[in-house]
């Protein structure tokens, strides 16, 4: 189940990532175990496809349980991760780290890919 990418359709489409994942869950929990390998709700974002787990409490915190599907970096697939809980979220970049920190475990590599140096050989072949 993919969520509405954040394009202009989005505002036709989006609903919150909490209804997302209670649609997700309530056909899920109908379905029998042969149908029970899809994933879901997911977004593609920069970082790569996010699942939403669900919204759970750890510690007095509500928060949204997230997992990378895929990743710009393959190591970080398969990584569990939580995001603050914000009822009005419809999109990964509306979201922040959950128990005080400060960025997500991937943001600070993400900006470093975004942000290597061209060289001047590279920007010849994009002039």
């Amino acid at each position: 189940m993919f969520i509405p990418r954040d394009t202009g359709a989005q505002e036709y489409f989006a609903i919150t990532l909490e209804n997302a994942w209670q649609i997700f869950r309530n056909a899920y929990q109908k379905v029998s175990g042969v149908c029970r390998t899809v994933r879901g709700p997911s977004m593609s974002c920069t970082p790569g496809k996010v699942q939403v787990l669900g919204v759970t409490e750890i510690k007095g915190e509500k928060v949204f349980a997230l997992r990378m599907l895929q990743g710009r970096n393959p190591d970080w697939i398969a990584r569990p991760f939580f995001a603050k809980f914000d009822k009005e979220a419809i999109w990964m970049d509306e979201l922040k780290p959950a128990f005080g920190d400060e960025k997500f475990f991937f943001e600070n590599e993400l900006e470093n890919l975004f942000h290597e140096r061209v060289t001047d050989d590279e920007k010849d072949r994009f002039e």
